[in-house]
């Protein structure tokens, strides 16, 4: 099955979305996916497109959108925030609820999940706390907090501005801009004060289970070998656990696709992730 490509109409304008259809009889899922910050998410397409592809030969409906000023939505980077961006997820759940085309028994058992990578798996919990529906989390190479992402942002002007033969300011020069309102251009992309701070203050926080049991998967990507998943990715797992969700850890090897300078993929971690998804059994 070819993905269907749409614009969905979204506030603000419209968000270019990429349907990919459950293969088989049963729709086993409903997937969300929430793509990375700024340039990671042009660096990670092609990783993205072929895991929404596995999870769709392996039964699950899959929705990948461009949120507000990202790829071919609607607006410039520079007019999305961090609350735009929850809402653009939240109406997306909706719409994909809405139109599976599913039996009411089928679609009530078929569960959604919220798949993030990077700044995605941040945006992914800030939706589900205002979804106010069941949802399992996918989570891929998930940041401690969006602090630690905005300041790798931030080193990225530093470091363009010591290239270009500019002064040198301070990352913290940069978050009193900040603070006081005023954008800048990073790495090409104009970043609104109000982006910046919520992306800050995004915590991986989990957010209350709502219904019966929520599942999160877990996968960090390692290039060494015997290295098991970072000292903050298992107290991050710990504090889901101690909130009521089962949650499984996955490391696999491969590339850091996602700031690589080159296409990049890992098929192990699109093995690993189909694997996690699917039933045992089938």
């Amino acid at each position: 099955m070819q993905p269907e490509a749409f614009f969905l109409p979204a506030k603000n304008g419209q968000r270019f979305c990429l349907l990919h259809p459950a293969h088989g009889q049963t729709t086993r899922g409903l997937v969300l996916y929430i793509h990375p910050f700024a340039e990671e998410m042009n660096k990670t397409r092609r990783m993205a497109a072929l895991q929404s592809r596995a999870l769709a030969k392996a039964g699950y409906a899959v929705l990948q959108m461009d949120l507000l000023g990202c790829g071919d939505s609607s607006g410039d980077f520079g007019d999305a925030n961090w609350q735009i961006w929850v809402e653009d997820i939240v109406h997306a759940c909706h719409w994909l609820r809405g139109h599976a085309r599913l039996p009411k028994a089928e679609l009530e058992a078929a569960p959604l999940w919220l798949w993030g990578l990077r700044a995605g798996c941040l945006l992914s919990v800030s939706a589900a706390k205002q979804l106010g529906n069941a949802c399992n989390f996918l989570f891929w190479q998930p940041p401690p907090s969006g602090k630690v992402l905005l300041q790798q942002f931030l080193r990225l002007k530093v470091a363009g501005d010591m290239l270009n033969g500019k002064s040198k300011e301070a990352l913290e020069t940069l978050r009193r801009k900040i603070s006081n309102g005023t954008p800048m251009e990073v790495a090409g992309y104009m970043l609104s004060a109000e982006l910046a701070m919520g992306l800050e203050q995004a915590e991986l926080a989990p957010p209350p289970v709502i219904g019966g049991p929520s599942r999160l998967e877990w996968l960090e990507i390692i290039s060494q070998e015997n290295t098991c998943a970072s000292a903050i990715g298992k107290q991050k797992i710990l504090q889901w656990r101690q909130s009521g969700y089962g949650v499984n850890s996955h490391t696999v090897h491969g590339p850091a696709f996602w700031q690589s300078s080159e296409s990049v993929d890992a098929p192990a971690l699109i093995a690993a992730t189909t694997a996690a998804l699917t039933p045992p059994g089938v």
